[in-house]
This record gives structure tokens, sequence and C-alpha cells, in this order.
């Protein structure tokens, strides 16, 4: 859109951002992190260089989970259920646990 303002291009660019709700895995510490964003590789390599959550700092991740969003609404939403679902989280790191 070359003569639309720039307001309406960021507003496209918006549109068409897909949102990830991911989880990560301390093998180590046997703990697990849930977050949301839209870039995975940048929130992990963020996460393992003590750049990401509070939580996430002083340890080494494995992403061993993620599903893709069209809005942020639709990933928050689904990062908060995962958040609070134990048995789900459970069920992917015993998934991923099993895989290895």
């Amino acid at each position: 859109m070359p003569g639309a303002p720039l307001h309406m291009k960021f507003d496209i660019v918006l549109k068409n951002k897909s949102f990830f709700v991911y989880m990560l895995f301390n093998e180590l510490h046997k703990i697990s992190y849930v977050g949301y964003t839209i870039n995975i590789i940048n929130r992990l390599k963020a996460h393992n260089t003590n750049k990401g959550a509070k939580f996430t700092k002083g340890k080494m991740w494995k992403l061993i989970y993620f599903k893709k969003f069209k809005t942020k609404i639709l990933a928050m939403q689904f990062e908060h259920k995962l958040k609070k679902d134990r048995i789900l989280r459970k069920k992917i790191i015993n998934k991923f646990l099993y895989n290895l």
C-alpha cells in the first residue's frame, strides 16, 4: 500500500502477524515455563541468555511445545489455560521426555 498512511500499513502488518504459545522445559530442574511471543527463536534465545522472564534466568531451556494463533487475544487465552492446566502441561512434558 504505497499511498496509505503509516498507521494503516502498521495495522495490516499486525493483522498478518502470528502469535505463538510455547512451553519450555529445563531437564536439570524438571520445571516448565509457558509464555507467548511472535518470534519463538528469538524468545528462546532471550530465555537462555538471561534476558527472558525472571523465572527463567540462570537455567537452560528446551522448546518442547508450541501452538500458532492468528490473534494475540487467542494466544493469551490459551497461554492462560496452559499455565493453569497442570494435567495438560504434564502430558506435554511426558510426551517430550518419552520421545527423546
